[in-house]
């Protein structure tokens, strides 16, 4: 298997344009809504540190260091409400990815005026900084949640351009064993239904999910790897025929 791996790879390189020197850009979209209390958006951004300072995370991210991955995160709740915490980086070493775990376990919490849950805005505010990356072979956002859009267009009814041509992904923070009982789950079935239906979009989009706030940090781990291990095919000609 890893042969065929390793020949599916090595199609890539020769089908690629030869400017696409970014394999994927992934945008890393954090709630941080009001039913966030201290305890979990700490949870929250140690547990990204946590999997990012991960062997197996950073052997997914450096595995194709030809093509490096481009990496932004940031933190959303209402309408009007997001705040980036680490600009686009290029990760071409771990070290890299260590120092972006230190700055996320450095990072306040601020206060939010605007603490509604706002999943069409952030969706957008994402693809907005996946535009910036247009030369990279893969975007993908991703958005973490732990209850359902409650202010603004329903993310079901959401219907823009910008979508069209980056993968949304999600990590879906379960209330089930929540002492914060404020999210109203009122006609949403189970969480990670509502967002697999209404949230995730794109060519193997998926929903990741954590059972509540201290399983985040395996949950992103496993959300990652799935993410940036499977190859960006080029859409220049066919794969050579594998023996």
């Amino acid at each position: 298997m890893t042969r065929v791996w390793a020949l599916i790879c090595a199609a890539i390189w020769w089908t690629a344009p030869a400017d696409a020197t970014c394999r994927q850009a992934l945008a890393l979209g954090l709630d941080v809504s009001g039913s966030v209390d201290a305890v979990e958006y700490r949870l929250q951004l140690d547990g990204l540190a946590t999997a990012l300072t991960d062997p197996e995370v950073q052997e997914a991210f450096l595995q194709f260091p030809q093509a490096p991955v481009r990496l932004m995160i940031y933190e959303w709740s209402g309408f009007r409400h997001q705040r980036e915490v680490i600009g686009w980086r290029e990760i071409t070493a771990s070290d890299q990815l260590n120092k972006v775990a230190n700055t996320l376990r450095q990072t306040a919490s601020v206060k939010i005026d605007d603490p509604a849950t706002a999943i069409a805005a952030a969706l957008l505010y994402g693809a907005d900084a996946l535009a910036q990356n247009s030369e990279c072979w893969q975007r993908t956002l991703d958005i973490s949640g732990d209850g359902p859009a409650n202010f603004g267009v329903h993310p079901g009814d959401l219907k823009d351009e910008r979508l069209d041509q980056i993968t949304v992904n999600a990590l879906v923070i379960g209330p089930q064993n929540r002492s914060n009982t404020t999210k109203n789950l009122k006609n949403v079935k189970t969480l990670e239904s509502y967002f697999q239906a209404f949230v995730i979009h794109g060519p193997g989009a998926f929903a990741e999910v954590a059972v509540d706030y201290p399983d985040f940090a395996q949950a992103m781990k496993r959300k990652l790897i799935r993410e940036l291990d499977a190859p960006v095919l080029s859409r220049q000609g066919p794969l050579p025929r594998l023996n």
